[in-house]
């Protein structure tokens, strides 16, 4: 008798487990990106290596910050036009040997860019016939933290939309320095 309720306790506990385990909420989402791009990896470095000046990205109307290249440093990016929305950004590594730097976004509306918890990468290495790989990475949970997103914040779309950022602005530099 014992056994037997040991048994339904188990199960019943499994039971009433289920439903917390299934309601697991959002994954964390990445999304990487390369270009091969036909100057010399300093020559690249040189236009996207400044935190503070992201005008090489074609969305970007305005880049503003404080900090330079300093770990916490800080940029607004205004996007598209004069008064257009903005993304806040905090810079927490940098290597000017390594050609690399990490960012954050602290404050971005999800009708922007629709991720929460976003932090990201880029990187520039040595690529083909002396050219350039560059990399951009990205880490970020989608816009809607809870359980059954609304479609324009699902994890698809925060994908689709990382993805467009990073491929506008590898496209624009591949096109900046042409000859692959």
């Amino acid at each position: 008798m014992r056994i037997l309720l040991r048994v339904l306790t188990i199960l019943v506990l499994s039971w009433l487990a289920l439903p917390a385990a299934l309601a697991h909420g959002p994954t964390r989402q990445k999304v990487t990106l390369t270009q091969e791009v036909a100057a010399p990896p300093a020559e690249v470095w040189a236009l996207i290596g400044n935190f503070q000046d992201m005008s090489w990205h074609p969305a970007v109307f305005a880049s503003t910050g404080e900090g330079g290249n300093a770990i916490d440093a800080t940029r607004v990016l205004t996007l598209g036009q004069d008064g257009g929305p903005t993304i806040s950004e905090v810079l927490y590594k940098f290597s000017d040997e390594k050609m690399s730097y990490s960012y954050r976004i602290t404050d971005v509306d999800v009708a922007v860019l629709p991720v929460t918890n976003y932090s990201s990468h880029v990187t520039v290495k040595p690529g083909k016939n002396g050219g350039s790989l560059v990399e951009w990475r990205g880490a970020f949970y989608r816009g809607y933290p809870n359980n059954d997103p609304p479609d324009n914040l699902n994890d698809e779309a925060a994908i689709a939309a990382v993805t467009a950022v990073y491929k506008a602005g590898l496209d624009a530099l591949h096109e900046r320095f042409p000859g692959n």
